[in-house]
């Protein structure tokens, strides 16, 4: 296994992260496609003996229980000091007023709730999921600061927004000395490459970690086009808003995926990740594994080199998309 510095930080993660979303029990929340507790814990057991140590969930993944069987399984298959365990705040977790967002009351609470079903006394990662336009940033700040200095997290992390807004929220905690955040979760693979205009450069400038999520968009990269996917795939409605299946440019950027898998004698899962894995200033991107070989194909990536005459075809096809993942 590689490892790289999260940013400027001295914290070392792998340079795959295992994406939790797809363990929790189902039924609970709105993933009908999420593995049971008995399903999810061989591919968690599988990641830390390939040397993996990084895990991200969130507490609104299946209403909490992803983070109830992610704290159970690595609190049996790993030590807790070291892995970097990762999640996120943001999401509605009840019915009513401040059942979710990231006003510092739903902070506070959130932060206990989390490290109640992880079964740990601190979160490495504590990221907010995404911006919340109807709470100030700063009040947001401050909160996030203060769960780091009570020792509940020990680092934070944002997810998809607009450069401006991540920006803001690093001069605001640079005037007012809070915690700053160390990573940038966001919507980055060969389908939908938006964040290469500005988010990416701010934060190779600011030494952000970049740790992308659906670096395989939602598995369209890893398979031909037209073939039939995954039950997450044909349930998943946020997935339907992030990848329009009729655009042609999209289906040829799929195509290039598969001829230079084909001359390498690789997946296009290895292809994907590998290119994605080359990019100045990718961390580690946030891989799913519901199957024996996803976390093979993943793991082959990292010792995948991609010419610069294979990334141009890759790249070659893209056309700009509509901003999609916020």
């Amino acid at each position: 296994m590689d490892y790289a510095t999260l940013g400027r930080t001295g914290l070392s993660v792998s340079r795959l992260c295992l994406g939790c979303m797809t363990y929790g029990e189902p039924g609970r929340g709105n993933h009908a496609w999420t593995l049971d507790e008995e399903a999810s814990r061989p591919f968690i057991r599988e990641a830390v003996e390939a040397g993996i140590n990084f895990f991200d969930t969130a507490n609104v993944y299946s209403d909490g229980s992803s983070e109830e069987i992610v704290g159970r399984a690595l609190g049996e298959f790993a030590r807790r000091d070291e892995i970097v365990l990762a999640t996120k705040v943001h999401g509605v977790m009840r019915p009513g007023p401040n059942g979710g967002g990231l006003s510092r009351k739903a902070i506070l609470t959130e932060i206990d709730h989390s490290l109640k079903r992880l079964g740990t006394d601190y979160v490495d990662l504590y990221q907010i999921h995404r911006f919340d336009p109807n709470t100030p940033i700063e009040e947001t700040l401050e909160a996030l600061h203060d769960v780091v200095k009570a020792g509940k997290a020990r680092y934070i992390g944002a997810s998809s927004m607009y450069a401006w807004q991540f920006c803001k929220a690093l001069m605001l905690s640079d005037a007012h000395g809070w915690s700053r955040f160390v990573s940038m979760q966001n919507h980055l693979n060969l389908l939908y490459r938006e964040e290469e205009r500005e988010m990416l450069g701010l934060c190779r400038e600011e030494g952000i970690g970049v740790i992308p999520w659906s670096p395989l968009a939602r598995g369209k990269l890893a398979r031909p086009n037209g073939e039939e996917g995954t039950a997450r795939a044909e349930t998943d409605a946020f997935s339907r808003k992030l990848y329009d299946a009729t655009r042609a440019a999209d289906a040829r950027v799929v195509d290039a995926v598969g001829a230079v898998a084909g001359e390498l004698g690789a997946t296009r899962a290895a292809v994907s990740l590998a290119w994605l894995l080359a990019k100045p200033g990718v961390t580690a991107p946030i891989i799913g594994a519901s199957k024996p070989h996803h976390l093979r194909d993943a793991l082959a990536a990292l010792t995948l080199t991609l010419s610069e005459s294979q990334i141009g075809r890759l790249e070659a096809e893209y056309v700009p998309h509509a901003v999609a993942g916020f």
